[in-house]
C-alpha cells in the first residue's frame, strides 16, 4: 500500500484476522499528518514491479521487493521523494515487457503442436 505522502509499506495477508459482518474494520496503516491518507493498496508479489505517479506527472518505478515488510500498525517507509506540493495519486503493478514477448510464441508453438498430435493420430488408427 502506499500514502499520499510518498510512504508505503508491505503487509502479510496473516497479519490480517477474518472480519465479521458486525466488525468496525481493521487498521492497515497509521495514517498521520507525515504519511497522508493512503492512496492505494494491491496484491503484490516480490517479483512484481510497481509504477508510483505523482499529481504533477512524475512517475517512478520500483522493484516491490525493496520495500519492506511491516505490520500493519506501521506507517511504512520511503519510497519516493516528492517535491513540494506533490503527493502520490496511484500505483499500478508493471508487466515487464520480456515476458509480454515470450508468452505469445509461447502459446503459438504449444497450439501448433497439439493441433498436429491430434491429425496424426487418427490418420495411424
Amino acid at each position: 500500500m502506499a500514502s499520499e505522502n510518498g510512504l508505503g509499506k508491505r503487509t502479510s495477508f496473516d497479519e490480517y484476522r477474518t472480519q465479521g459482518r458486525g466488525g468496525t474494520g481493521i487498521k492497515t496503516m497509521n495514517c498521520t499528518d507525515k504519511t497522508g491518507k493512503v492512496v492505494s493498496a494491491t496484491v503484490v508479489s516480490d517479483e512484481d514491479e510497481l509504477m508510483l505517479m505523482t499529481t504533477a506527472g512524475q512517475s517512478v518505478r520500483i522493484k516491490v521487493a525493496t520495500v519492506r515488510e511491516t505490520g500493519r500498525a506501521t506507517q511504512g517507509v520511503k519510497l519516493m521523494t516528492l517535491n513540494e506540493g506533490e503527493s502520490i495519486q496511484d500505483i499500478s503493478i508493471v508487466i515487464p515487457d520480456d515476458e509480454d514477448e515470450e508468452a505469445p510464441a509461447e502459446t503459438e508453438d504449444a497450439g501448433a503442436g497439439e493441433v498436429s498430435g491430434e491429425m496424426e493420430t487418427p490418420a495411424e488408427e
